[in-house]
């Protein structure tokens, strides 16, 4: 064989290795911009290509929604949106922030309505470009309804607007003693705002859902989804989708039937990423007395799904995120019981299983106060933020590179 021939095939070999290995197990801890007694990061890509982490700090009865960017390989100095000492402040039930294009951010947080305990309105504030401070609130949801409104996702769209999805509770009713969820069914809405906080259309996306798992949410051609635990005949809690086109709104459609039957919230909702009209959904459920965590694939917008890769079914606690690399490849993380009480764990897939080896991100812990890891791919690498919960809450960051 000539050399110019066995040249070539190595180049191949090794191009073929880079490009089908799985995850460097190198984790990177970065200096986190957040202070004691903090919790609930949330960590996303904004539209104008920056990343940002968003979190809230608690210093006696006050509440501080603050965020920092990533600059320079670091953290920019945190910057605070807004405080309260009225907010309903939860482990599941965290603030996110969005940006678009143009530098314009909104960010939400959740205040009390009423004594009961889970009365509260979603509250929106936004900051242009331009802008240097933090906009008055407004109130998400049109109703006045004194109940449970949250779990919000949030994205932007390319025209400078924001797409927001939330659990509704206004056709619920409060029980006697105002110390518990109504005994109505939650909905799912939707709404659509501008960066002056105008609401231009806000639509009931489903009249029947699971009362408290985290809703998820992307953009396809401009087109809003939202993915989310539904509440189905017999107490099947499986994952829906609905789909904006063409003006309206599409009827929910199972994503995949696990038949989950459970008298109750698991508080373990599902996340979505999209690239190039493709998108990745991951969750968490239960078959059989087995606990699992899935990914699937739609190359489609969801019209039609893959079928499930089981990521995790040993011992998952779910609490899953995912973004895709690419059309076709997607990053899923989850907390999962591992060795010890609990491991942030990660791992890379394409529509045919797992690619190279799942990766340990961090120990932590099932209790509530752990919250829900984050993850987000920005420039050739996976950052990750999640609460560390082992002796004091304090929101530790990291990365890795794919």
């Amino acid at each position: 064989m000539k050399k110019s021939n066995l040249s070539f095939l190595f180049f191949a070999f090794v191009f073929q290795f880079c490009t089908d290995s799985g995850l460097n197990d190198s984790i990177i801890a970065i200096d986190s911009p957040a202070g004691e007694n903090s919790e609930e990061p949330y960590l996303t890509k904004g539209a104008d290509g920056n990343l940002y982490l968003s979190w809230i700090e608690r210093n006696d009865n006050v509440a501080t929604l603050k965020y920092a960017m990533w600059q320079d390989d670091s953290w920019s100095t945190p910057e605070r949106i807004a405080e309260g000492s009225d907010w309903f402040v939860n482990w599941a039930d965290y603030p996110a922030i969005a940006i678009n294009k143009s530098g314009d951010m909104i960010a939400h947080y959740l205040q009390k309505s009423d004594t009961a305990t889970f009365s509260y309105d979603v509250k929106v504030v936004a900051k242009k470009a331009t802008d240097e401070t933090w906009s008055s609130p407004i109130k998400l949801h049109s109703d006045t309804v004194n109940a449970e409104h949250g779990f919000v996702s949030m994205q932007p769209f390319d025209d400078g607007h924001f797409f927001l999805t939330w659990l509704d509770g206004r056709n619920t009713t409060s029980n006697i003693n105002h110390s518990g969820h109504g005994s109505g069914t939650m909905t799912i809405r939707g709404a659509t705002i501008d960066a002056d906080l105008n609401i231009i259309k806000e639509n009931e996306l489903d009249n029947k859902t699971c009362d408290c798992c985290q809703t998820g949410a992307t953009i396809v051609n401009n087109n809003p989804i939202a993915v989310y635990r539904d509440r189905l005949e017999g107490e099947i809690r499986d994952m829906s989708i609905v789909k904006y086109n063409n003006g309206n709104w599409s009827s929910p459609k199972t994503i995949y039937p696990d038949n989950w039957e459970i008298a109750g919230c698991p508080v373990n909702g599902p996340r979505i990423s999209a690239n190039n009209g493709s998108i990745a959904i991951a969750w968490f459920s239960v078959s059989n007395d087995l606990a699992q965590v899935k990914l699937i694939f739609s190359d489609d917008v969801g019209e039609t799904f893959s079928t499930p890769i089981m990521v995790d079914d040993t011992t998952p606690f779910g609490r899953v995120d995912v973004d895709m690399l690419n059309n076709s490849t997607a990053i899923v993380s989850w907390l999962d019981k591992g060795d010890g009480e609990a491991e942030i764990k990660v791992a890379k897939y394409n529509r045919d299983g797992i690619i190279g080896k799942v990766i340990v991100v961090a120990q932590s812990k099932e209790s509530r106060s752990s919250g829900f890891p984050q993850m987000a791919i920005h420039k050739e690498k996976i950052y990750f933020a999640w609460t560390d919960s082992q002796k004091t809450n304090q929101i530790l960051t990291a990365s890795m590179i794919f």
